[in-house]
């Protein structure tokens, strides 16, 4: 199944402060957490902080719980506009040194998402599971307007 990506963090090339996986099919249960952030830009404090809306966890714990989540699925394709996106997505599977979270197959697509602005699209700018919402609608639309 696709899911769509977003993250947060704190400054370009920033350690990540939350992610989420919005599924394709609808009703099917999106995946957010956050590793919160302890220093902050002036820019993460005034925009992300203030809409993050989950209590951060460790980020093994974060790590877990991505491979709990995309456990069931035996072709997970995760599919962001940017690549730090997909970046601290898979390094939230990275478990320690020369281990990983138990997933068994991963794949990531950086998508042609030309036009999409998450700012202007996203119900809760900068929040990383309205953000990816705003994707997966963005993206499901286009491909439902392209000739096959």
């Amino acid at each position: 199944m696709r899911y769509f990506v977003d993250a947060e963090y704190n400054g370009f090339c920033g350690p990540m402060i939350s992610l989420a996986l919005v599924p394709e099919a609808p009703g099917l249960a999106p995946f957010y957490e956050s590793t919160g952030c302890a220093d902050p830009t002036p820019w993460v404090s005034e925009h992300v902080l203030p809409v993050l809306h989950t209590t951060p966890v460790e980020r093994f714990e974060l790590g877990r719980r991505l491979a709990e989540y995309l456990a069931s699925d035996p072709d997970p394709l995760l599919i962001a506009d940017w690549p730090e996106d997909i970046a601290h997505a898979a390094m939230a599977l990275v478990a320690g040194p020369g281990r990983r979270h138990d997933v068994s197959h991963v794949r990531f697509e950086l998508c042609d998402a030309f036009g999409f602005d998450a700012a202007a699209l996203s119900t809760v700018p900068h929040n990383a599971l309205h953000d990816a919402v705003a994707l997966r609608d963005f993206m499901l639309h286009r491909e439902a307007r392209e000739p096959r």
